[in-house]
């Protein structure tokens, strides 16, 4: 590869200073009154200062708006206030214009990428906060999806991830209930494997592999010759809206949270990884004979490998609050590594544990929270779990924690939005069947191979 021109690298300098400077200016406004007001001994205003963080991150767009919107999941990450302002933030960047398209794509495919395809959709079909779609077709007449990454996105993420730091720092000192420096390395570490579409290909061979089969889920393939690791071409996957169907027949919203909770947990107990960002924007519902009948699974980019071991901890925490197994339930914990647990540490822990996990161990056919409003889904428990570890704390939150968190709340409003009824205890034992620690290490070994991937951290 030749070396990078230095105009070249010039710019990508200057595209990250000026970043930093509008993150900075933005964020570090709001971080400069929490600071003060903590110093001067004044009430802070949150829910005033969390409104004018949310604006200052909505007017941003670009990498943080993915940031915020994974902080708003994780309970006391921020305060109540803060998560309040920040789950109406939407990952609805501007999209490109087409001069700027057609530059991008000269970059990743050379010159002639026009003559690449029988023809390529102007308008983006969606845009995000790394990227935007565009549909397209490839010469031999097959519908394709077109992932294109804006440019300086590195530049962008590593701007932005140097202010969160900055804004978790302050945070700490003001309220050490939980210990977030775990929290902010995931979350690095997960939004730049993001920007590495090359990675994504391998994970959407990867769940095509471990879905393979499953009627109720479907995988697009990825067209190599037109993918590079700025830009990722798929199989166009027809689909509706998932919100459209919230008010079909029961049996149809109840296939789709079948789907949904297979797409989700099976690829999890059985291989150890994660579709970590369940956004109603990364599924779609396919129909047959004009009927919905299961999901697209469209986005690839937040996939979490676990060690096996995490899976088992998973497991071991399910039986042990099942059945009233506190040595189970400690061990659970510590396999994900928690440290110096006291007995008032765990009963904290365990209220959020028996909130996401209580559904699971109920033997009957329900909803996922009864009578509760998706946008309030684990609010009571979040707050009481803040509030006892005020008094209790701190804790330090393992860095596996965040995305598994992320992933099961926002499951969990999709099945809201769905008014879904389900026994999601027996789809949870049929999941779990035969389970062990070394079958999961075995099939996820076998499938990162296939795939051309790693192993987890």
């Amino acid at each position: 590869m030749p070396p990078r021109p230095p105009d070249r690298e010039k710019n990508r300098f200057s595209a990250r200073a000026a970043r930093y400077a509008r993150v900075g200016a933005n964020v570090g406004g709001v971080a400069a009154k929490m600071a003060g007001a903590r110093f001067l001994g004044v009430d802070l205003d949150r829910a005033r200062n969390a409104a004018d963080l949310a604006a200052a991150l909505g007017g941003l767009k670009g990498p943080i708006m993915k940031v915020a919107q994974l902080l708003a999941t994780i309970p006391e990450a921020l305060p109540p206030e803060y998560i309040t302002e920040l789950t109406k933030l939407q990952s609805q960047a501007p999209p490109m214009g087409w001069a700027f398209v057609k530059r991008r794509m000269q970059a990743e495919l050379g010159p002639d990428w026009q003559r690449k395809f029988a023809s390529f959709e102007r308008h983006p079909a969606a845009a995000a906060s790394l990227g935007q779609v565009h549909r397209a077709r490839s010469l031999e007449g097959e519908e394709l999806a077109c992932k294109l990454q804006y440019a300086d996105m590195q530049s962008a993420v590593e701007a932005d991830l140097r202010q969160l730091g900055v804004l978790f720092a302050i945070r700490r000192r003001f309220d050490p209930a939980i210990d977030t420096r775990e929290i902010v390395k995931e979350i690095g570490a997960r939004v730049r494997e993001e920007l590495d579409y090359r990675r994504e290909a391998k994970h959407v061979a990867l769940y095509g592999d471990v879905l393979a089969g499953n009627g109720l889920i479907r995988v697009p393939r990825v067209v190599p010759e037109l993918s590079t690791g700025r830009l990722l071409t798929l199989d166009w996957l027809e689909g509706t809206r998932m919100l459209a169907h919230k008010d079909d027949t029961i049996a149809v919203r109840n296939r789709l949270a079948t789907a949904m909770f297979t797409a989700w947990w099976l690829p999890f107990i059985r291989f150890g990884l994660i579709h970590g960002d369940p956004h109603l924007g990364n599924y779609s519902v396919f129909a047959e004979k004009g009927k919905p009948a299961g999901i697209n699974l469209l986005d690839y980019g937040c996939i979490r490998i676990f060690p096996p071991s995490f899976v088992g901890g998973v497991v071991d925490l399910y039986n042990g609050l099942r059945h009233n197994d506190d040595a189970r339930v400690v061990h659970a914990y510590e396999t994900w590594g928690f440290r110096n647990l006291t007995r008032e540490l765990i009963d904290i822990l365990n209220i959020w544990a028996r909130f996401i996990y209580g559904p699971l161990m109920d033997d009957r056919v329900r909803s996922i929270a009864d009578g509760v409003k998706p946008g309030e889904y684990g609010r009571r428990q979040a707050f009481e779990v803040q509030k006892a570890l005020r008094e209790k704390g701190p804790v330090t939150v393992p860095r596996e924690f965040v995305l598994m968190d992320r992933a099961a709340v926002g499951l969990g409003g999709v099945f809201l939005h769905l008014r879904a009824e389900l026994n999601f205890h027996r789809l949870f034992e049929a999941a779990m069947e035969r389970f062990s620690v070394e079958s999961v290490a075995k099939r996820q070994a076998d499938a990162l191979a296939r795939a051309g991937l790693a192993a987890a951290e």
